[in-house]
């Protein structure tokens, strides 16, 4: 696996670092927040490829979250996790520039597959070529 840096951001502490701990055992380069205005502070002086952004959390919601960082750093990709089957939270985060949306408990192979295709996606667009890897 291509080595890449994701950020965790979740406000069950327990959860992210448990996922942060599997996914750098898959030679992940992992950051951690535990709200969207960490994450937005780590984003501003950190370069990260991928963020997993859990949809609620206290103060700032993930899908206000995923709004800003997509006006600050557009080529970042965004995965929004959820304990909440929402098809509505759900549209709205792609309509806002998500790549994907995926469930709590996520399965870490399908973390993992979806971090790849992210990641490949912005490789792509920042290198001016190839195609949405998600087609």
């Amino acid at each position: 696996m291509e080595e890449f840096t994701v950020l965790l951001v979740d406000d069950e502490a327990e959860f992210r670092e448990l996922l942060a701990k599997r996914l750098g055992k898959r030679k992940l380069k992992v950051l951690t927040a535990g709200d969207a205005a960490e994450a937005l502070r780590l984003l501003a002086s950190t370069p990260v490829d991928v963020v997993v952004l859990d949809v609620r959390m206290p103060g700032m919601s993930g899908t206000d979250a995923l709004r800003e960082i997509k006006a600050r750093l557009p080529s970042v990709e965004v995965l929004m996790l959820t304990g909440h089957a929402q098809l509505d939270v759900a549209l709205a985060g792609m309509e806002l520039g998500a790549f994907d949306y995926l469930l709590k408990p996520v399965d870490l192979d399908a973390l993992l597959y979806r971090l790849q295709d992210a990641y490949r996606r912005k490789h792509l667009r920042e290198s001016g070529g190839g195609s949405d890897p998600r087609k």
